[in-house]
C-alpha cells in the first residue's frame, strides 16, 4: 500500500502564507524568498495561495504564476510522500550518476516530474547539491545522501518506508 501524505487544509496554506510573509514581506525582492519559505512550509505552492500572495506583496497573479514556472524548483502539486532529487551536475555524472537514474527510473517505474509507480516518491533533477567529490549524490525529503550506489539508494529509500 503506497504512503500517503494527509490533505493540506485552507488552515494550513494561510499560516504558511502568514508565515512566509512575516519573515520577507519588509524586504525588496520578496517574491522568491516567499515562494521559497511557502514550499518549504508545504512542500508545494497551493494555487490557492495565489490571489492573497499577490494582494499582499502588490504583484500580479500572472507574475507570481510567470516566476513559480520559470524556476523548476517550485512545485504546484504537491509531492509524493518521499521526494527523490537525483544530482544531474556534471561531476555526479562522472562518478556514475547516469547508471543509477536509470535504474532508479527503471525501479520506480517513472521518470524525472513524475511519482513512482506506487505514488510514494518523486522523482526530481538537481543541477549541484555541493556534494561533487561524494557523487552519485542526491537529497531525500531534504536530507543530503553522497556515494551513492544503487543498493545503498535502495536502502535510504527503504528507511523511508518505500518498498521497491
Amino acid at each position: 500500500m503506497p504512503i500517503t501524505a494527509p490533505a493540506l487544509t485552507a488552515e494550513q496554506s494561510a499560516a504558511a502564507l502568514r508565515h512566509a510573509l512575516e519573515l520577507h514581506a519588509h524586504k525588496e525582492g520578496n517574491l522568491l524568498p516567499i515562494l521559497h519559505s511557502i514550499q518549504d512550509q508545504l512542500r508545494y505552492i497551493p494555487a490557492s495561495l495565489i490571489p492573497a500572495l499577490s494582494e499582499a506583496i502588490n504583484r500580479s497573479r500572472a507574475e507570481i504564476h510567470g516566476v513559480i514556472s520559470f524556476y523548476t524548483h517550485f512545485r504546484t502539486q504537491p509531492p509524493a510522500p518521499v521526494l527523490l532529487e537525483l544530482c544531474r551536475a556534471e561531476s555526479c555524472q562522472a562518478r556514475g550518476a547516469n547508471e543509477l537514474i536509470a535504474q532508479v527510473k527503471q525501479t520506480l517505474g517513472c521518470d524525472f516530474n513524475q511519482k513512482s509507480a506506487k505514488g510514494d516518491v518523486s522523482l526530481e533533477p538537481v543541477y549541484c547539491l555541493g556534494l561533487c567529490s561524494q557523487g552519485p549524490a542526491a537529497m531525500i525529503n531534504g536530507e543530503p545522501v553522497a556515494h551513492l550506489t544503487p543498493a545503498l539508494l535502495e536502502q535510504h529509500l527503504k528507511d523511508q518506508g518505500v518498498q521497491p
